[in-house]
């Protein structure tokens, strides 16, 4: 019964069967049919024109649309439990040359303009100080929580203001989608790029960069092939991205992962660190608990001394939900 993260989770059957349907002759690399469909059929999702790039990796997908805003000189503002902080290897500082990351705090993982506000406003316009380019947020954030579409609102007014790009690391967006109910756009909200996740949904090994801004996406183009990411057979990346969006199976993948995690967070009380408005639990267990439940045989990650997490997927059956509930509430 693992709980250790949706990354580990299976290959969704309708991504299977689209790689074998994909598996003929066509052209290399983004010039084949199912690549050239992205844009539009991304733009039937968002209901607005937007230019898309696969990717293979969240943490590609997030450094090369980043890339697009920030010089070598320059710094992105971002939360600092983000994910291009603490979980992608100095990977940003890589794709982006040395630009720097600027950290904030806030709760659950989520920027606000105050605190963007406070990171920004004390750095003097002069060349002996790095210069803030664009903003990084996660939706949901790496504790699971959802920006409300009024708080991405509020974040995008500020980048207009301060002429900063803006950014959303959507790997668990889908989740996001799902817990606020409400239409991809709405909880895009008006950013440049969104890093729109698939592999913790059911994808093989395929994220999307959706632009909204389309010079951005003209940059990436090139950029992505100086990174090594323009993979010759890239229908193969494209056919999984079509497969997920066809017939909403993104979101029936993301409602059924966001339900599990509720059924578990009914038997927290008292004990989650955060909201659960997503497919994370952040959860206090000491090591006696946290052994209980391995010897019960769950999987998961130890999250610093006094706590653990929990991640469900949309394969995640309703009887180990069912039963990890149980044996919480039995602690």
């Amino acid at each position: 019964m693992q709980f250790l993260s949706d990354n580990a989770a299976a290959v969704h059957p309708t991504v299977w069967e689209a790689l074998k349907a994909a598996d003929s002759p066509d052209s290399p690399y983004d010039g084949d049919a199912l690549s050239a469909a992205l844009d539009e059929r991304f733009a039937q999702v968002f209901d607005k024109p937007c230019t898309v790039l696969w990717t293979a990796t969240g943490t590609a997908a997030n450094c090369l649309a980043l890339a697009t805003m920030v010089q070598p000189h320059g710094a992105v503002v971002c939360h600092e439990d983000a994910h291009i902080e603490v979980d992608e290897g100095g990977a940003p500082g890589f794709f982006l040359h040395g630009a720097k990351l600027m950290l904030c705090e806030g709760a659950g993982a989520k920027l606000s303009p105050r605190a963007i506000r406070d990171m920004i406003d004390p750095i003097r316009n002069d060349v002996h100080q790095v210069q803030p380019h664009a903003i990084s947020i996660t939706q949901a954030s790496e504790y699971g929580c959802s920006y409300r579409p009024a708080e991405v609102e509020a974040i995008a007014a500020l980048a207009s203001e301060r002429g900063l790009g803006l950014h959303m690391d959507g790997a668990r967006f889908a989740n996001a989608v799902a817990f606020l109910d409400c239409a991809p756009a709405v909880a895009a909200g008006p950013v440049d790029a969104l890093s729109f996740g698939f592999i913790k949904n059911g994808g093989l090994g395929a994220e999307a960069i959706v632009f909204f801004d389309q010079n951005l996406a003209d940059v990436a183009r090139y950029r992505r092939k100086r990174a090594g990411h323009l993979q010759s057979k890239g229908r193969f990346l494209a056919a999984q991205l079509h497969a997920l969006l066809e017939g909403d199976i993104w979101l029936h993948n993301a409602r059924h992962a966001n339900a599990a995690a509720q059924e578990i967070a009914q038997a927290c009380d008292g004990r989650l660190l955060y909201p659960v408005e997503a497919n994370e639990l952040f959860v206090r267990c000491t090591v006696a608990e946290r052994e209980a439940l391995r010897d019960r045989g769950f999987g998961f990650y130890d999250w610093g001394e006094d706590a653990a997490r929990f991640v469900t997927a949309w394969n995640t059956r309703e009887e180990d939900a069912l039963s990890l509930a149980k044996a919480i509430a039995s602690l």
